[in-house]
This record gives C-alpha cells, sequence and structure tokens, in this order.
C-alpha cells in the first residue's frame, strides 16, 4: 500500500498507511482551488475505500489507516476589505482561517463563490491541502454503502485500523458562537467542520429517503402530509411547461422524473415513506425547490433544520396550520409570523429563550406579495384573508386538557395570534444557522373560541385551502430566487465575529 508511514506512541511503534504526501499550493483562481479540493477528497476516500476492502479480504498488514479531510486555509494581516456591504465572504479579522472541507463534488457552486470572495474582498491567495483531520470511515462511503453490515463479519474492531466518527468535531460550538480557537491554531472559516457536514448529509438520505444531491436552495417545510401530495400535483404541472426552468422532479427513494417524461426513468419507490419524506422541483443550477413534511413537533422540526442547514440553503419557509388566538379570524386565514414565543424548548441549549429572533424584511415583503397576488386582495383588504403578528409555538400538543390559564394569559401577554409546534423552532434553527427563513400559516381552528378542529370540518378545510397556501408558498420562493443573493443574506443574521463562509 503506498504512503507507508511510521509513528510511535507509548506501546510501541505503529505502523500507519497513508496516501502519498500532498504540499499545501496557493491559489488566486477559485475553479482551481476547487478543482484541486476536488482532487484531493477524491484521492483520499478512495485510499480509505480500497484500505477498507482489502482489510474485508484480509489482505490489510498489522497498522493503522488514515487518510484526512482537505482543507481551505487563508492568512491575511488586515481588518481590510474591498466590500463591506456583504454580509459574508471575509474573515473577522487578521490572522490565519481554515476550514475542512468535505464532498466538494456536492459543493462546488458553494465553495466557488466563498472562495472567490474571499480573494477578491482580501486581495490574497487561498492555499488547498490535506489538514490534519482524520475522515471517519464510514464517511469516504458516500454511496449508500452500509460499512457496519460487513464490519460485524470482521475478526477485528474497526476501531483498531481507522478512524470512526469523533463526537468532539460533530458539535455545533462554531455556528452557536461558542468555539475559541486554542492559541496558535487557526480560526475556523466556515460554520461546519467537513465530519458535521458528512454527519447531516447521512442524516438526511435517512430521514428524507432521498439523496443530499437533490436537495435544493429554497426549502418549504410542513406538518402534513397533504401538502405534500398538493406539492407533487403543482410540481408535474410546472415540469410540463418548458418555461418553468425546472428540470426533474425527484420523490423518495430517488425516484426521478425529467422535463419533458411521462414518468419517472429511474429510482425506487421505498415500501414505505420515510420519517420525513422529501420531494425536489429542481432547476440545474439547484435554485429549485425542496418540501419536507417534518411531522408534529418541535423535536422533528430542530432535527431536520440541524441537517438542512449543512447545504447552507438560501431560504427555508414554514407552510403549515395553527390555532387561531383572536376570534376576529376565519378558519382559512392566513398568519403571516413577525415575531415568535419560544415554548418550545429543544433549542434551550442551543440559543436561550431570550435571544430575539428577528423578521426578515426581504421573507416578509415576498410572501406578502405572494399572498396579495393568489389571492387577489391588496392594501388594506389583505387583512380580511390575513393578519401579521406573533406566534407562540409549544411542545405541548394537548394543552387544552389542562388548566390552560396560566398559557392562556401567556399567550394573551404576548400579543399571539397563532399557536403551533413547529414555526418558532424552524425560525430560531434559522437564525442559529444564518439561514433565512420565514413562516406562513394558515388557521385551521380556534380552540379558545370552541372551533375545534374535528375531522368532517378539517376535511373540508383542508380541501379548500392547501392548494391557494402551497402557491402562495411556492410564488414566494420563486420571488426569493429572483432577488440578488447579497441582499437575501441579511446581515441581520450575522454576528460580530464570523466565519467568511456563508
Amino acid at each position: 500500500m503506498t504512503g507507508v508511514a511510521e509513528s510511535r506512541i507509548d506501546e510501541g511503534p505503529i505502523t500507519e498507511f497513508t496516501p502519498p504526501h500532498r504540499p499545501h499550493l496557493s491559489f488566486r483562481d477559485a475553479d482551481l482551488a476547487v478543482a484541486h479540493l476536488r482532487k484531493l477528497f477524491e484521492e483520499n476516500t478512495a485510499f480509505l475505500r480500497e484500505a477498507f476492502q482489502r482489510f474485508v479480504n484480509g489482505e490489510l498488514p498489522e497498522g493503522r489507516v488514515r487518510a484526512c479531510y482537505p482543507e481551505v486555509r487563508l492568512e491575511t494581516a488586515t481588518h481590510a476589505r474591498l466590500d463591506s456591504r456583504l454580509a459574508y465572504g471575509f474573515v473577522s479579522g487578521p490572522g490565519v482561517h481554515s476550514t475542512s472541507i468535505t464532498r466538494p463534488d456536492l459543493f462546488t457552486d458553494y465553495l466557488h463563490e466563498q472562495i472567490e470572495l474571499l480573494i477578491r474582498n482580501h486581495d490574497v491567495s487561498v492555499e488547498v491541502g490535506v489538514g490534519d483531520l482524520p475522515i471517519p470511515l464510514h464517511f469516504a462511503f458516500y454511496d449508500g454503502t452500509h460499512v457496519e453490515g460487513v464490519a460485524d463479519t470482521l475478526q477485528r474492531p474497526l476501531a483498531d485500523v481507522f478512524d470512526l466518527p469523533d463526537l468532539s468535531v460533530l458539535d455545533d460550538a462554531i455556528v452557536n458562537g461558542t468555539f475559541e480557537a486554542p492559541a496558535g491554531t487557526p480560526r475556523p472559516l466556515a460554520p461546519f467542520t467537513a465530519p458535521r457536514v458528512d454527519y447531516s448529509l447521512h442524516r438526511l438520505q435517512h430521514y428524507t429517503a432521498t439523496a443530499a444531491e437533490h436537495f435544493q436552495n429554497y426549502v418549504i417545510l410542513t406538518n402534513y402530509q397533504f401538502y405534500m401530495d398538493e406539492f407533487c400535483r403543482l410540481a408535474r404541472d410546472l415540469l410540463a411547461d418548458p418555461e418553468s426552468g425546472y428540470c426533474r422532479f425527484v420523490e423518495p427513494g430517488n425516484v426521478i422524473t425529467h422535463a419533458g417524461e411521462a414518468g419517472p426513468a429511474e429510482g425506487e419507490r421505498p415500501a414505505r415513506l420515510p420519517q420525513m419524506p422529501a420531494y425536489h422541483l429542481a432547476r440545474a443550477d439547484q435554485s429549485g425547490i425542496t418540501m419536507i413534511n417534518i411531522g408534529v413537533g418541535p423535536s422533528n422540526a430542530k432535527t431536520i433544520t440541524d441537517h438542512v442547514a449543512v447545504l447552507r440553503p438560501h431560504a427555508w419557509l414554514m407552510l403549515g396550520h395553527c390555532a387561531g388566538l383572536r376570534n376576529s379570524q376565519q378558519l382559512g386565514d392566513y398568519v403571516l409570523a413577525h415575531g415568535y414565543v419560544r415554548e418550545d424548548h429543544v433549542l434551550d441549549a442551543d440559543l436561550p429563550a431570550w435571544v430575539p429572533i428577528p423578521p426578515l424584511a426581504e421573507i416578509q415583503v415576498a410572501l406578502e406579495k405572494a399572498v396579495e397576488e393568489v389571492t387577489g386582495y391588496a392594501g388594506y383588504e389583505l387583512k380580511r384573508v390575513m393578519r401579521t403578528g406573533t406566534v407562540a409555538s409549544i411542545d405541548n400538543r394537548n394543552w387544552e386538557l389542562r388548566d390552560h390559564r396560566e398559557p392562556v394569559q401567556r399567550f394573551s401577554q404576548s400579543r399571539a395570534i397563532a399557536l403551533d409546534m413547529e414555526s418558532a423552532t424552524i425560525a430560531a434553527n434559522g437564525f442559529r444557522f444564518r439561514v433565512p427563513y420565514g413562516t406562513l400559516l394558515c388557521v385551521s381552528d380556534k380552540p379558545l373560541h370552541g372551533e375545534l378542529k374535528l375531522p368532517g370540518m378539517a376535511t373540508e378545510f383542508y380541501k379548500r385551502q392547501v392548494a391557494q397556501h402551497l402557491r402562495i408558498g411556492i410564488l414566494s420562493m420563486e420571488k426569493l430566487r429572483a432577488m440578488p443573493r447579497e441582499r437575501l443574506h441579511s446581515r441581520k443574521l450575522r454576528s460580530f465575529a464570523e466565519t467568511a463562509f456563508q
């Protein structure tokens, strides 16, 4: 095996098998830098896959096998940058900044933009090479191969030979603002480490039954499967329109229907839907729309957005149902959230409840304009079908069954006009991960006023409102897509000591 090295630990000499050494190279061209990242990553992951196969066949000699992630590194001696209007694309101050990189094949456009901005804003070269962060064996297999199934038959533990996932580099300390670089080490250049990204890429496949490569940059989240059924219908209509710009539709099981085709050309439908099925109305530049049924509750909302966030989408929206808290509201009215009461609690350890979650003007305007265009109401007349106000999210679906005087008093004091279980979590995680966020809910019941969601009434309500609500969501996303990228990624989401990568 190439790249044999010897290292020594307390127990004695250990042979370490590594890929050939590659020195860091300097680049002033983002295309060349990304191409080199792709070469290094493929070389090192292929090395691990080959070594694992030899290990399974009993051909690998005693020792450890290790390959590391490629990295991007930048050093600057000044606070100056070319364009101070940007929300990202520059480091927080002088010094060395670096980040490990995974799946540059998947993130080619993203990496190109980030590296190009760094070179332009700081007028320096970036360095690309192999870092010192090991690639866990599991993450060298990103095509659906399950290492565990093979490992059960082995005579030696995998951990004796290969690096396995390490929780100490999988946390969210960077995006949470709690990471402190040890003295003499580079500061982070990106919000996530490569292993953290790899972990989420694997979890996305698990939860949604679609590969990460199909996810689009505009994401709609909902809490009901019948929204997904309507999305499938609308998506096929849009796919059939040659002027729409959409090129394929992807369903769970990576079932793909291409524009101009009558049915799926590849993929296999799963025997049952996954926990959070995802559907992707794709465009060639990833600027299409992904829609995910996240199910009910703040835990699900956090779980899926924790993982979607590593894809660095340009926006995510919550479209779902809520309880109207005002007697003046009617079933079917819309609620555009401009504030949140966070009683979901799942993010308390990551983003304290005292942190305000501001409305983002670009998202709010796009949603309001879309409601106007789809409903036909405008200006003051829009108040007939839509209210703007605070949404409260709680973690107890059956709050009505306890003495609810105390929570109702809190809702009243907060001026909340709607209640649900997911919206505040999705918005707060958008704030935490610097992903532009928004919420448009539809009133499906009014429990404080005796209008409970009962089966017969609910069915009729769903038939009437789902299609219109979803058209509003899709139109909102198309408006956001037409917006300049640098305007959409608001500086409201950036702190005073940020990573350079968006």
